[in-house]
């Protein structure tokens, strides 16, 4: 069993009411085993904030990080794990006994383990849409699963391309495409990247990180050309479990 103490833990993010997070592990802590855990939302207008939640509140374990403080949050921490400080980006923090924050990447194991039972020999090639946060811990996922990718900006940066430089030739060289950014999150279901969707085959496969809703334009208009599809939800599900882990060390 683990430790029944009472324990807090949390997200924190901007406009996070929608979470998953505190869903999940409001769910997992209504079980007898962990009685005594709780698990709350540090909504934030500015990653200033950040350091008057840890002086407030002295009792916490660990935190998830989540949109728009996977960078920003890494300059308030102690030390970061050897992935993390790779990845540039951190969405667990550990509470360490000793008073210390210690920030993780959790997010590259939970894409990894998802898009593993997906990938076929022809997948060689990545396009990843967006630059933020999320987007580096699935660089990092790729790296290790020797997948080749490019970054898809909407604004131009150096060794990234633009959307509109997207055409049937891209899809042909990158086999899968993932998208990293916010577009088509709920409530703006209707949103999705900016892409020639008719390029999409039976081939591609299209990742979505968001998981509200379950199937996004994204998705959808990728699922009409046949592409095999898989939005967020699995890896929330994984990246939580190894925070869980890190949390109980």
């Amino acid at each position: 069993m683990i430790d029944i103490l009472k324990r807090r833990f949390g997200l924190l993010g901007r406009n996070i009411s929608y979470s998953f997070s505190k869903g999940y592990f409001t769910e997992k802590f209504s079980h007898e085993t962990f009685a005594g855990n709780s698990y709350e939302n540090f909504d934030i207008q500015d990653i200033t904030e950040f350091s008057e939640i840890v002086k407030n509140n002295p009792d916490l374990k660990g935190l998830n990080v989540t949109i728009p403080y996977k960078e920003q949050v890494i300059p308030f921490l102690d030390k970061l794990s050897k992935k993390a400080t790779l990845i540039g980006a951190v969405n667990t923090i550990k509470f360490t006994k000793n008073g210390r924050l210690k920030g993780f990447n959790t997010d590259y194991y939970g894409f990894k383990k998802s898009l593993k039972p997906l990938l076929k020999p022809h997948h060689k090639k990545a396009l990843i849409l967006g630059t933020g946060g999320a987007s580096k811990g699935v660089a990092f996922a790729l790296d290790e699963l020797d997948i080749l990718y490019t970054f898809v900006s909407r604004e131009p940066k150096e060794n990234m391309i633009d959307y509109d430089l997207i055409n049937a030739t891209t899809f042909d060289n990158f086999q899968i495409i993932i998208n990293c950014t916010p577009v088509g999150t709920s409530p703006n279901i209707e949103a999705c990247p900016d892409l020639p969707y008719e390029f999409f085959t039976d081939k591609h496969i299209a990742y979505d990180l968001i998981y509200n809703p379950e199937e996004t334009t994204f998705l959808k208009k990728a699922k009409v050309n046949g592409a095999t599809i898989k939005n967020g939800y699995d890896m929330l599900i994984f990246q939580a479990e190894k925070s869980w882990k890190i949390w109980n060390k």
